[in-house]
């Protein structure tokens, strides 16, 4: 039986064929799913999860809430002097699996926000062929030394970051102007608060109107948001949570607040 030939080659730390198939799967989407993998390989969910562990002890994976995402190659390098910021930690982890769904050939809408510009940071040096779409001035600069990265920028107005010039933003007039134009593959979004109830909200009006014109013009929509932001409420509607294809988030939110998130339409991944 499989299950039982199985044990002995992990044990020597051979790759089956099957784990693969599972690698080949991870370079090919950046994260899968247990149940997914299941149907895929026609074994259980039992098999792959001990599939996944075995990888992770190899350090061929890494493990997230009910699949796998795939290692990224070397991240692009962090400017030293990139400011301490509140889950700090947190927003690592969350850009890291957000970085790791884009692909060679995509055209992607990075918003202004100190998670995607994390996300920034953490797109891979091995991608060679990727434009990059953002308001965030930050974003843009943090962008220029990647070789394999064409950086495009909103225009708009200029929106101060208070104290923190690294947040600053290009907002309307103008600033939606561009990404009327564009037909983009994936767009990272952030947001001040996500609520089971009210949905993604954000505190500034003009920032609201820009981030629906990313949404509108992007195939997949992924809010990234630390635990902070769960529960929390603005003043600006973005869009309701169905509207988004994927929210990345941390250990640090609540369980119940997890279900009641994915109860009302957005599909949640723990970073």
């Amino acid at each position: 039986m499989p299950s039982t030939q199985a044990l002995p080659d992990l044990a020597r730390g051979r790759t089956l064929p099957r784990h693969e198939r599972i690698i080949e799967r991870l370079a090919a989407k950046g994260v899968v799913e247990v149940a997914a993998l299941a149907e895929e390989l026609g074994v259980s969910t039992v098999t792959i999860r001990a599939d996944l562990d075995a990888l992770e002890k190899r350090q061929l994976i890494r493990r997230i809430r009910g699949g796998a995402m795939a290692l990224r190659p070397a991240r692009f390098e962090r400017p030293v002097d990139l400011p301490s910021q509140s889950f700090s930690n947190e927003k690592e982890r969350i850009a890291d699996q957000a970085a790791a769904l884009v692909r060679d050939g995509e055209t992607v809408i990075l918003d202004a926000g100190t998670t995607t510009l994390a996300i920034a940071h953490a797109l891979p040096s091995a991608l060679t062929d990727v434009v990059v779409v953002t308001n965030g001035l930050d974003i843009a600069l943090a962008l220029q030394a990647h070789e394999g990265v064409t950086v495009i920028v909103t225009g708009g107005r200029l929106k101060r970051g208070g104290r923190n010039a690294r947040s600053s933003s290009l907002i309307s007039p103008f600033g939606t102007t561009l990404l009327r134009e564009i037909n983009a593959d994936l767009a990272f979004l952030c947001c001040a608060g996500v609520d089971a109830s009210r949905g993604f909200t954000n505190g500034n009006w003009e920032e609201a109107e820009v981030k629906k014109a990313m949404m509108a013009s992007a195939r997949r929509v992924v809010f990234v948001a630390d635990h902070g932001k769960i529960g929390h409420v603005g003043s600006a509607r973005i869009a309701p949570l169905d509207q988004a294809d994927l929210l990345i988030t941390d250990q640090g939110a609540a369980a119940a607040d997890i279900q009641a998130l994915e109860a009302a339409g957005v599909q949640v991944t723990i970073a």
